[in-house]
């Protein structure tokens, strides 16, 4: 009787189960056919660099030369002619605000910048743009190193710069090809010279893998010291999501089924939709980084870790801000490392719209004892004031040692963010300094108000800071970290 009544209750819970399988199965099919209609730039793959090209594609110009046949069809495959006055905003539309075409220089492309005639080359700088970005992210800090006598390559890394759907195919490895080939050959121009690289959020991951690489015996150019920009050094685990493969996404009228976000492309150097497959390759490096990490280490302080200098905003919603401390810094033997931290804005009249201490990772390091790395907060001079200080810590030391800096926050803004980190108030396209007019679209001057839920454009990118106001310390810093490595 009781196992009779045991066995019903099975057999009705796992028909419950499955009936709520289907049910949940149906809406997410009816999500899927009834959402918003995917454009080219969503479908259409184009033939971007891979890892088996590595063996034909062996130079800078090899790649650049893919490069112009790839941006030829993109523009033969996914752009729309300029045939009438819509889709202003839409970057797949020649001429219109958004159209990177529409620049002086179209800043998706790799860009190799050198000092003027008669400078000197003090070194070489590799730099590595972010997921969903474009070597416009680099543009500012590559422009300012080469006035100071670097050569400078601004990699367009693959999957990038193009359209969305280079986010469905690229893999890690890819980038790893992509990176080796224009180290070898940018520090082969200068090779009595010291080599760096300078990367920005998932850049900066690849930026720590080539280090590590470099570590485990692979014959690359040492780097003299990395420049690490919001890195990507852990995520969210949830991004291992994107490594399972249904193939629901193959089927017709599924391929929403690839996307975690489809939006406006209103952005001329920056993807909005968003692909499963990329936060899987992402999590595939963060992951490779933080073992490759531990193995070489294997319990004990990593040594021979080239120098570094991270710049972190204390909150950030894109990557584990925390992780850059934890994952690798605090694991690397002491040495030239530090850490330069941009706390959240502390005036009096701003933190009673805040919640409860949203910089609670600077409060944290800054009482950290066992800190084999230097640590520089940016923040307040006091709750009083906009004006900010510059508060270092030294190695393992909590006495901190404070200057008050020229800058200040912008009344308006709370904090920095992920994404604004690299670009200085005077960005033509991000900067809220930037002098209003011209062809293009200037995001960090929109200033948009109405009702919830109208406009296509995401609320984030009308409220997130997309500019750095200390932006000008930062490349002060960079000065002398390249020089501080140089001398050694």
């Amino acid at each position: 009787m009781v196992r009779s009544l045991l066995r019903w209750l099975l057999l009705a819970a796992a028909s419950a189960l499955f009936g709520l399988a289907l049910l949940g199965l149906g809406f997410y099919a009816h999500y899927l056919r009834s959402g918003p209609p995917l454009h080219p730039w969503q479908l259409e793959r184009l033939a971007d660099f891979t890892e088996a090209d590595a063996a034909q594609v062996a130079t800078l110009a090899d790649y650049r030369a893919l490069e112009d046949r790839l941006f030829s069809d993109l523009e033969a495959r996914v752009y729309r002619p300029a045939v009438s006055d819509t889709e202003l905003f839409n970057r797949f539309r020649k001429s219109s605000r958004s159209d990177p075409g529409v620049w002086t220089v179209n800043w998706n492309r790799t860009f190799e910048l050198r000092p003027e005639a008669g400078v000197p080359v003090r070194g070489t700088v590799l730099m590595l743009h972010g997921l969903t970005d474009s070597p416009y992210s680099m543009r500012s800090t590559g422009q300012h190193l080469a006035a100071m006598g670097y050569e400078i390559v601004g990699l367009r890394l693959p999957g990038h710069g193009t359209a969305p759907s280079g986010l469905l195919t690229f893999r890690i490895e890819d980038m790893q090809a992509a990176v080796r080939l224009a180290a070898r050959e940018l520090h082969s121009r200068a090779p009595d010279r010291p080599f760096y690289l300078v990367g920005y959020s998932n850049g900066a991951a690849l930026a720590v893998d080539y280090a590590l690489a470099v570590l485990q015996g692979e014959s690359l150019p040492r780097p003299a010291g990395l420049v690490l920009m919001s890195p990507a050094i852990a995520i969210s685990k949830f991004a291992v999501l994107g490594r399972v493969k249904t193939g629901l996404s193959s089927l017709p009228g599924f391929e929403r089924a690839a996307w975690e976000t489809i939006g406006l492309e209103f952005d001329p150097y920056k993807y909005t939709s968003f692909s499963l497959h990329a936060g899987g390759e992402t999590f595939r490096l963060t992951r490779r980084v933080a073992h490759g990490i531990e193995r070489l280490s294997d319990g004990h302080p990593l040594r021979d870790f080239p120098p570094v200098l991270a710049f972190v905003s204390t909150v950030d919603s894109t990557v584990k801000a925390e992780a850059v401390a934890a994952t690798l810094l605090d694991r690397l033997a002491p040495g030239d490392h530090e850490l330069v931290l941009f706390d959240v804005n502390r005036y009096s009249a701003i933190q009673e719209l805040l919640v409860e201490d949203p910089g609670a990772l600077t409060r944290a390091l800054e009482t950290r004892l066992q800190r084999p790395y230097a640590l520089t907060v940016i923040s307040n001079l006091s709750s009083g004031t906009l004006q900010v200080m510059e508060r270092r810590l030294s190695a393992e030391s909590t006495q901190a040692t404070e200057r008050a800096l020229a800058l200040e926050w912008p009344l308006q803004v709370f904090s920095l963010s992920h994404v604004a980190v690299p670009f200085p108030p005077d960005d033509p396209l991000y900067g809220y300094e930037v002098v209003p007019g011209g062809p293009h679209v200037q995001l960090g001057r929109i200033q948009v108000h109405g009702e919830n839920g109208v406009l296509m454009v995401p609320t984030w990118a009308l409220t997130r800071q997309r500019s750095n106001p200390f932006h000008a310390y930062m490349l002060q810093r960079i000065d002398a970290f390249l020089a501080g490595t140089a001398a050694r």
